[in-house]
Order: structure tokens, then sequence, then C-alpha cells
């Protein structure tokens, strides 16, 4: 068997391939990514990719075809990940996440890759502010990023068949520690100003409510989706991916860090616009379907799990959202220094013409 796993150097990543090697040991297990985050490490043990049998730097809106031969599943995470990059860099969020991503699903099938798991986000459903919402819920995507899940599950959808397995995991906002850790995530933010100064700032008033997951429990459910039975009905599977108990109001979840990390002061902005992007999710379907991938990671275990992996790498940055592990700031970082252009692509010079 082989596995390709498509932004396997950001976040998520590095749990993905820690559980597929577990699960299938004897897998030929690739990673592809272009590297924008590769030297935002969080720690000084071995580089994840070590884990990986084939690394390649690769954009994924030019994968070579070669790649795919021989691959059985595909794992996509690469992605422009969040909503101010989807903000600022707008076409280029609808190129790499939504045409690249039918592109790459398209030439799968064709070289006969049996599986296609992508992942997706809870965020299509937008704003939410009644009931929890299903899989049967209309879709509000408010962002740029939101918008490019919907496109693209949109797009996937008849391309499944007998053959070819399609599952997007519609997974709750991220959290919890990782080999290369991020800040733009709220309850990471939250553990983060507690650490570097004692004090969390809620930007919004507090109210918005949205459904959590660890990072480990995501790939767990990436786990399940590969190996997943499937019928004629589900040969294209959208599911929320999540625990009911994980759907928090973002002031429940500052209280919660306040809780467990001592002398903690938090801030609420009383004058602050509530944020539209409020919704509280079900996930009774991933429940029935994948009983034994269940979440397993509670609230105040990635807490704990943050606040020591922040303490090791002795994190004191009191202007985080400046930092290295705020993803459009790396982002608008290269371009300024002249290794990215504005459509994301590496730039020349970089490609070697400064060494020569």
């Amino acid at each position: 068997m082989r596995i390709l796993v498509t932004g396997n150097m950001g976040y998520i990543g590095p749990f993905v391939v820690r559980q597929l090697r577990r699960s299938y040991p004897e897998t030929a297990i690739v990673g592809l990514d272009i590297g924008y985050f590769a030297h935002c490490l969080t720690t000084e043990g071995i580089l994840p990719e070590c884990r990986v049998d084939l690394q390649y730097f690769v954009d994924v809106r030019r994968t070579p075809k070669e790649l795919l031969e021989g691959v059985d599943a595909i794992v996509h995470l690469a992605a422009i990940s969040n909503d101010p990059m989807g903000n600022r860099f707008e076409k280029v969020t609808l190129d790499v996440n939504h045409r690249a991503s039918v592109e790459l699903a398209k030439r799968a099938k064709k070289v006969g890759v049996k599986a296609f798991v992508y992942a997706s986000s809870c965020s299509v459903y937008g704003a939410a502010e009644d009931s929890a919402r299903t899989e049967k819920s209309s879709l509000n995507p408010l962002t740029a990023y939101a918008k490019s899940k919907v496109f693209t599950e949109k797009d996937l959808k008849p391309l499944a068949d007998k053959g070819f397995k399609v599952t997007s995991l519609r997974f709750s906002t991220a959290c919890g520690m990782s080999d290369r850790l991020r800040l733009d995530l709220v309850l990471n933010d939250f553990v983060a100003g507690a650490v570097a100064s004692k004090g969390i700032t809620i930007l919004s008033d507090g109210t918005p409510w949205r459904p959590l997951i660890n990072v480990k429990d995501m790939a767990r459910a990436i786990d399940w989706a590969i190996s997943r039975d499937v019928n004629e009905s589900c040969q294209f599977l959208a599911v929320n991916v999540g625990s009911d108990e994980w759907n928090y109001q973002v002031k429940d979840l500052a209280e919660t860090v306040a809780k467990v990390i001592p002398g903690v002061n938090v801030s609420v902005n009383k004058d602050g616009q509530p944020d539209k992007r409020s919704y509280k999710v079900s996930f009774n379907l991933f429940n029935k379907l994948a009983p034994h991938h269940q979440p397993t990671v509670d609230l105040v275990t990635t807490v704990k799990e943050l606040w020591n992996g922040l303490e090791a790498m002795g994190f004191r940055d009191e202007n985080l959202r400046n930092s290295k592990f705020m993803r459009l700031k790396v982002l608008t970082s290269l371009i300024e220094r002249g290794l990215l252009n504005e459509n994301l692509n590496w730039t020349e010079i970089d490609r070697g013409g400064i060494y020569d």
C-alpha cells in the first residue's frame, strides 16, 4: 500500500503521518508540501518528515503526474488554511483550495487511486445561531476559505464511485500542541497569551460558538476515512468531525484556560462586534459511522499539553500575533524578503539565482 499525504509539513500533517505509520506499518508514506512553514518547528526532536518514506517539495497546483503512480490513497491537507490568509490571498485561496484540489482528485481517479480523503471544515456552516448544524443543514460560507471548501466538496461529489471513495471530513476548529504549532487558532491563541503575558484578550464579545477538536483526534478520523467501508449510498461522504461536548462559546474557552493556568486575566472587548462566524455542530453521524475513532482528548488535557509545550519552548513572546507561529505573518514575511510572490510561488531568485 502507498499513501500520499499532501500538506504534511503543516500543523496537522505530523500527527497524520504518525497515526498512519502506526496503523499501516508496512505502508509507504509519501509527503508532498511546498514548504512555506517547514522552518516553523516547535521542538528540538527529530524532523517530523523523517517518518515519511519519501518527501516531495512540490506546489500542489503543479503536481507531477508520476507522483501519483502506485498511490492507493490520498490524504489531502494542502490548503491556504485559515480566514486571515484567505482574505489576504483570496484568488490564491480559491486556486489552491478549490481548483488544485479538484484537479488532483480527477488525476488520482484516472490513475487508479482508490481513496481520497479531503480535509474540509465546519466553517462551511458560517453563521447558524439556532440549532446545531447537521450534514443536511444548509451551507452559509462567509469567507474565501469557507467558500473554497464548499466549492471543492461540490465538485468532488460527482467523481466518487465504487472504485474511487471520497470522504470530506468537515473538521471542527483545530487545537493542540504540534511539531509545527499554529497560534492563529482560538484555543492555541488563548493559551499562548496566558503563558507569555498572563493575559487573554478576546477580540470579539466572546459569544460566538465554535466546535473544537484536538489535532490527534483529527489524525484518528483521517485514519478511519482511509479504510472506511462503503456502499453505493456513501461512495461520497461529507461528515462533521468532532464531538457534541466540544461545542464551546469563545468566552468559555478563555475561562477554562484561566482556570488551568494560574494568575491569568481574561479581557473581553465589550465594544467588539459579535463575530458572525458562530455555529454549533452536531456530530451524531460521525459517532454512528466511526464509533472506534471518536475524539478522546478533552479540553483541559489539550490546554495542559499546550501549556507544557510552550513552556518547554521557553515561549514568552507577548507580541504573539506577530510571531512565526501565525501563518499569515510567515507568508507576508516571505513576500517582503522577496522569497515568495503575490501568487505564493517561490521566486526565481530563491530557486538558486542568489547562490550562483
